[in-house]
């Protein structure tokens, strides 16, 4: 299980970096922004079995220049457009109109709405920054994307978390019925196996050895199945509406699962693909699993905090349904303390790789923790 200590100065989410930004300029390191005092103890993930001061490998041979320094010359915002319009158009070829047309319009109308596209494109950088590059990428960016895709309109059902609104508009159940919906999440569950493990989806001048497409097909298919996202789900719902408040150890396992190990696939795989040294791919996965609790942290303060039509999905519904929350369990200003301790220790596992091939990666920390929706 995960352990935080908690600082005992005010830690506050600003206004995030959001790809319609007009700066091209890194957000500072959480130790010198305005009124944030870096925790005298980080967040330490169990599973590294380490303490925090251990957890992180650093490379006396890297570069001098810092992460943060590296970060201060990329253009984010150009980034983020151009790596997202690349996976959209991407996955609008991967999911053509076919008959049956209703099954495939409602894939389409859940997976080509929009979305900020962090999941495919952390994959991308992850890629990226251990040597590979975006058209490796690409398969495994879409194919979590779909995953990601799929557990929304399964999430949203009435025998699930039961919301009306995804991204914006009407969730795939209301647009389309239930049946249908429970189809379209299956059918993109199978065609993200599908589209991740064809050779013919790579690069022919650069293909991708057949046993990492099999070992990033087991490190997706460990990540959603019966011990890891499923598994989150499944807590979940048998927590939510109990008598008795759950504990923090139980809140970390269901987000940890439910939401964090599907952004710790998107990094791993991608880094895989890209032909990742093993200490590098463990020393990624140990970043991606610090941002997915740090996303699910910020989730549940924004669900407290935003509207409805600043969310563009239904606000307050933790609150309505009696789901434990992290401000629920720990108050509004540990649960900001928390995403601070989370953020600084993402950063500790990016320090020792090429700084500005990182860059992405710390911008997209930065991204997560202050988004607005």
């Amino acid at each position: 299980m995960y352990m935080a200590s908690f600082m005992h100065s005010s830690v506050a989410l600003f206004p995030h970096l959001s790809p319609s930004s007009s700066t091209s300029s890194s957000l500072p390191p959480v130790s010198s922004m305005a009124g944030v005092r870096a925790p005298t103890h980080s967040f330490s993930v169990a599973a590294v079995g380490r303490p925090a001061s251990q957890a992180v490998e650093i490379d006396a041979t890297a570069p001098a220049t810092s992460t943060a320094e590296a970060a201060a010359e990329f253009d984010f915002k150009g980034y983020m457009l151009g790596k997202a319009a690349a996976v959209n158009r991407a996955l609008d070829l991967a999911v053509p109109l076919a008959y049956p047309e209703r099954i495939h319009e409602a894939m389409r109308y859940s997976l080509l709405v929009g979305g900020k596209r962090v999941r495919p494109v952390l994959c991308i950088a992850a890629c990226e920054l251990v040597g590979g590059d975006e058209d490796q990428a690409m398969p495994s960016a879409c194919a979590v994307e779909m995953i990601h895709t799929m557990s929304l309109i399964h999430d949203d059902l009435p025998c699930m978390d039961n919301d009306d609104f995804r991204r914006g508009q009407p969730a795939c159940h209301r647009a389309y019925g239930e049946p249908v919906a429970v189809l379209a999440g299956d059918a993109l569950l199978a065609l993200a196996f599908s589209h991740l493990a064809d050779p013919a989806n790579y690069p022919p001048a650069r293909p991708i050895p057949p046993y990492l497409l099999v070992r990033a097909v087991g490190e997706l298919a460990r990540c959603i199945g019966s011990e890891g996202l499923v598994a989150g789900q499944v807590v979940d719902l048998d927590s939510t509406g109990v008598t008795e408040s759950i504990g923090l150890d139980l809140l970390e396992f269901i987000h940890i699962h439910k939401t964090a190990i599907l952004l710790e696939a998107s990094v791993v795989i991608g880094a895989i693909i890209g032909g990742g040294l093993d200490r590098e791919v463990e020393r990624l996965r140990q970043y991606a699993r610090c941002i997915g609790l740090l996303f699910q942290v910020v989730d549940d303060i924004l669900d407290l905090t935003k509207s409805s039509s600043e969310l563009g999905k239904t606000a307050g519904k933790d609150l309505a349904s009696d789901k434990t929350t992290y401000p629920k369990l720990l108050g509004l200003e540990k649960s900001r303390e928390l995403a601070g301790d989370l953020l600084r220790d993402a950063k500790l596992h990016l320090q020792g790789f090429d700084s500005r091939k990182a860059a992405p990666l710390l911008h997209l920390a930065n991204y997560i923790a202050y988004r607005q929706k």
